[in-house]
């Protein structure tokens, strides 16, 4: 079928509002549920042990399912699976919500990951599909990348009014008046995808192999940050990744129907996309992680505090990403734009090593601005790109990897730079004697430290970016259309 016999739906842009609504549900659910645990832990009487599982049984199934439950979109259909995932969201969180135990609030934290890694890869795939032409395109990833970084921010602040004056409850409870919008929407204004439907035979010795390694990696990181990075255990989930993974790809190589078929991985600016997306996050889940506790412990906000404090973060993300990116996409290369992007988050954390116990809100402010403007922007060019050139029936695996890549730096970014500023609090009470583990000065210091490594990972985002996107600028013309594996999108100019 020809570019020119794809006619855009009417009804895209009113479709649009509901996928982000219903993707706005995870979002704001993994925040949230940062806020709301300790008043569970309190009220259930589980240990910090089980808290840490609460967090960890999300990430396992989330990221371990995310490539499979791609591929279950591209072959049984994208707006089915979707649907299917966020139903199974909203009975997940109406379980969480109803938890009498820890194991009951285990399963519903885990059945949440099994549907969110069928929501997310196909809420970026209906987005991929459903916009064809290039500007409405950049216009569509630039407010789908503005709900993915201020969702983060929102989930804080709603976090803290939900537990401080209703219950913790309410945070799982929240997502089902939001899924019930979603689904109205999604069912009145998405079309029928049978168009892309296929009977293929599932990949399953593919989907054991990758889910086990994924597992076995994203465990090894949860892993890392309690029991250390050269425990027996948390090398063991690495090597164990590591081989599975190997295995996984050698597998795919000779597959028939592939679960990841390699072209999706081998194009560069895919590759680059997802590389750079997935350090650029490392960098901020640890900003996110570090700033929240300098807020608490050393400022001594309450959580609603704490979540209102990041709105300056949160308002600038979306702007960065509406407003500046999706405006700048059709007119920069897009890797130029996401290196720019990058490198001015770098700048805004490094302003935030400068704090201090004393330090003025204005002056956080203004580090946080800097740190959404410059995210939002790189981030809507990355989030297009993922689906970037491949066919149809490639859409939703190629969006599972973008959400593997923030996954899997989520989880590389809290176990990684938490280890690194808790070393870095240490040291400084050993220099100076001191034993008080909440020493306000100490903590500042960790902070700090942990805060140049993950500006650091922000100036390898943008080297990748601006070296391994080679894209041209989007033309006027329609985009890659849904059946066609080409580069009509774009105006690509590879390296030879």
């Amino acid at each position: 079928m020809s570019t020119t016999a794809l006619q855009p739906d009417p009804r895209r842009w009113k479709a649009l509002i509901f996928i982000g609504i219903a993707q706005l549900m995870v979002f704001l659910d993994g925040a949230i549920m940062n806020i709301a645990l300790p008043s569970a832990q309190h009220d259930l009487g589980f240990s910090d042990g089980g808290r840490q599982w609460v967090i960890t049984a999300y990430g396992l199934a989330f990221g371990g399912l995310l490539v499979l439950g791609g591929r279950l979109a591209d072959l049984r259909g994208h707006k089915k699976i979707f649907l299917i995932g966020l139903v199974g969201f909203a009975v997940a969180s109406a379980i969480g919500g109803l938890s009498p135990n820890l194991p009951t609030l285990l399963t519903a934290r885990a059945l949440q990951g099994v549907f969110g890694a069928l929501l997310a890869p196909a809420a970026l795939a209906l987005i991929s599909l459903g916009f064809t032409d290039a500007k409405e395109r950049a216009k569509a990833f630039g407010i789908y990348g503005a709900i993915a970084t201020a969702g983060g921010g929102a989930g804080l602040l709603l976090g803290g009014v939900l537990t401080q004056y209703v219950n913790w409850r309410w945070g799982f409870y929240i997502n089902l008046p939001i899924a019930a919008i979603g689904i109205v929407g999604v069912l009145r204004l998405v079309g029928a995808d049978s168009r892309h439907t296929r009977r293929e035979r599932l990949d399953l010795p593919g989907a054991v192999l990758a889910t086990g390694g994924t597992v076995a990696l994203v465990f090894g990181f949860a892993k890392a940050e309690g029991d250390g990075w050269g425990s027996t255990l948390t090398i063991g989930m690495f090597v164990l990744s590591v081989l599975l993974l190997a295995s996984f790809v050698l597998l795919e190589s000779k597959a028939k129907s592939p679960l990841l078929p390699l072209r999706v991985l081998t194009e560069r600016n895919r590759a680059g996309a997802y590389l750079s997306l997935g350090l650029s996050v490392i960098a901020m889940f640890g900003m996110f992680l570090f700033l929240s506790y300098y807020f608490q412990l050393v400022k001594g906000y309450s959580p609603v505090m704490s979540g209102l404090a990041f709105i300056p973060m949160a308002v600038l993300q979306a702007i960065g990403s509406t407003q500046i990116g999706a405006r700048l996409f059709h007119r920069v290369r897009p890797g130029v734009l996401m290196s720019a992007g990058y490198a001015v988050s770098g700048i805004g954390v490094l302003m935030l090593s400068l704090l201090d116990a004393g330090s003025s809100f204005a002056f956080i402010a203004a580090a946080e601005m800097v740190v959404g403007v410059g995210i939002g922007t790189a981030f809507m060019p990355a989030f297009g790109l993922g689906a970037h050139g491949v066919e149809a029936r490639d859409a939703g695996v190629a969006s599972a990897m973008t959400g593997a890549a923030q996954q899997i730096g989520g989880s590389i970014g809290t176990a990684l730079l938490n280890t690194i500023a808790a070393r870095a609090t240490a040291g400084y009470l050993a220099s100076r004697h001191g034993t008080n583990p909440v020493d306000k000065a100490a903590l500042v210091h960790g902070y700090a430290v942990a805060y140049w490594w993950a500006a650091g990972f922000l100036a390898a985002a943008a080297l990748i970016a601006l070296f391994a996107v080679n894209v041209g600028r989007p033309s006027t013309q329609k985009a890659a259309a849904a059946d066609h594996d080409d580069l009509a999108a774009l105006d690509v100019h590879p390296a030879h």
